[in-house]
Order: structure tokens, then C-alpha cells, then sequence
């Protein structure tokens, strides 16, 4: 190929934002000599190549932008450290036909056993398959909603959280909300129920959100809309978090 035509197709490529084959085209074209390849297979190749390249980049502005606090996988999960907990049901929410129906997830245990983990990992599984998402502690949630609404712009940073497929909703009970926030989550479950996902992890049994809420009937009326279309996962087992701590401390290795 003479360096005209290469030069002509890099500022095309440039010109149409192909810029993953304005950087490959020897390579690639090199690659489809190697190989014999016909008309066909070698645009297929630069069409795969392209549209990989721009997946990834999707996939990898989708997670700096998704407010995760890390991006660890399902796959990186230890299900041995939690018996309990049952590894065939995890891999069926990471069929993601809980995103596709709208459905929600809550993951309910005491702190360290692995429900943030888990609902990272699922928030991943989705951003892969192309939905968006979106990861928050419920604290700050409403700790940026009140700012909003003292500034008149509520509704627009409500729509941060009901724009997404997917909005993990991480820390619910850990501190108390008062009734004026317990309703500005009501707000927000009930303008996502049946139009996107919740993932919602909390250490605290729906029994005690009454208390957690400030407000029974709000808790109530939180908890009908998302236990509509839920599935409930509890984790009772040790802390997650802790278990590399206790294996040092058991390593005799360690204690000399």
C-alpha cells in the first residue's frame, strides 16, 4: 500500500472519528496480509477493531464517571469466606435480567460481609453490558438533594439519580434521617419504581427502617415500592473486610 493511500485513509479515518484505525492501519493491514485475508474479512476486521476500541473507552469513562468506589469484580469475590451465601444466585443477577425488568436488589447483613463488594461488582457487570450507572452512600445523597433544594435546583439533582439503569444506593441505616430526608428518599424510590434499578445495601432489617426513617408510614411506603419487584439477599456471615486481618493474626509466620 503506498504511503499516499495510507495518508489519504488516516484522514478520512480522522475526518469520520475513526481514530482507533487512523493509529492501526499498517497493523492492520499487515495483519490481513499475513492472513490472505479477502475484501470482506479485512473490513470486518477494521470494523471489530474500531468498534472494540470505542467499547472499551465507553466502558472505562462509564466507570471514573460512576462514582464506584472501586471497580472490582463478582469474579474477584471469595464466596468460601461466606458460606452462606449462595454463589448460583449471584450469578443470576449478573444475568442483569433484574436491569432489563426494572427490578431492584437489596443486600441486607452487618457491616464487612461483603454487600458493597457485591453491589460494585453487579454495578459492573451492567456498565460492561452497556446500561448506565450510577453509586452513592444514602448520606451523601441527601446531603447533596438538601443543598439542592436550598438553592432551588432539587429536581435537577434528583435527576442525577433517576437517570441511570442502575443507582446503587450503598449505607442505608447506617445513620438516622430525619423526616424531611427520609421523604427525599421516598421521592426518589418511588420516581425509580418500575423505570430503573435500585441496588440498596443496608445493616439494617426492614423491620427497624421505621425507626432508621424517622417516619412509619414513610418507611412503609419506601418499602412497598421496592420490595414490589425485588430480590432480597441477607448475608449473616463474618466480616469480609476483616478477613485478611485475622489470617495475619493466625499466621504464626506473623507473630515472630
Amino acid at each position: 500500500m503506498s504511503s499516499l493511500t495510507v495518508d489519504r485513509i488516516r484522514a478520512n479515518a480522522t475526518r469520520l472519528g475513526l481514530t482507533h484505525l487512523t493509529d492501526t492501519i499498517t497493523e492492520l493491514t499487515d495483519r490481513a496480509e499475513t492472513a490472505q485475508m479477502g475484501y470482506l474479512d479485512f473490513l470486518d476486521l477494521l470494523l471489530e477493531e474500531e468498534a472494540g476500541m470505542r467499547e472499551a473507552r465507553r466502558f472505562t469513562n462509564a466507570l471514573k464517571l460512576s462514582g464506584l468506589p472501586h471497580h472490582k469484580r463478582l469474579d474477584e469475590f471469595d464466596y468460601a469466606f461466606q458460606p452462606d451465601l449462595e454463589p448460583r444466585k449471584i450469578r443470576d443477577l449478573a444475568t442483569l435480567e433484574f436491569v432489563r425488568a426494572k427490578s431492584n436488589i437489596a443486600l441486607l447483613g452487618p457491616p464487612g460481609v461483603g454487600k458493597t463488594m457485591l453491589a460494585v461488582g453487579l454495578a459492573v457487570a451492567a456498565c460492561q453490558a452497556g446500561f448506565s450507572i450510577y453509586f452513592t452512600t444514602l448520606d451523601d445523597l441527601v446531603r447533596r438533594l438538601r443543598t439542592a433544594e436550598t438553592t432551588g435546583r432539587f429536581n435537577r439533582q434528583l435527576q442525577t439519580y433517576l437517570r441511570p439503569s442502575v443507582l446503587v444506593v450503598d449505607e442505608v441505616g447506617y445513620l438516622p434521617l430525619d423526616r424531611d430526608e427520609a421523604n427525599m428518599l421516598f421521592q426518589l424510590v418511588s420516581r425509580r419504581y418500575e423505570r430503573g434499578s435500585l441496588i440498596i445495601t443496608s445493616n439494617k432489617s426492614f423491620v427497624e427502617w421505621g425507626s432508621v426513617l424517622g417516619d412509619e408510614v414513610l418507611a412503609t411506603a419506601i418499602l412497598d415500592r421496592l420490595l414490589h419487584h425485588c430480590d432480597v439477599i441477607t448475608i449473616n456471615g463474618p466480616s469480609y473486610r476483616l478477613k485478611d486481618h485475622h489470617a495475619l493474626v493466625n499466621d504464626p509466620d506473623h507473630l515472630t
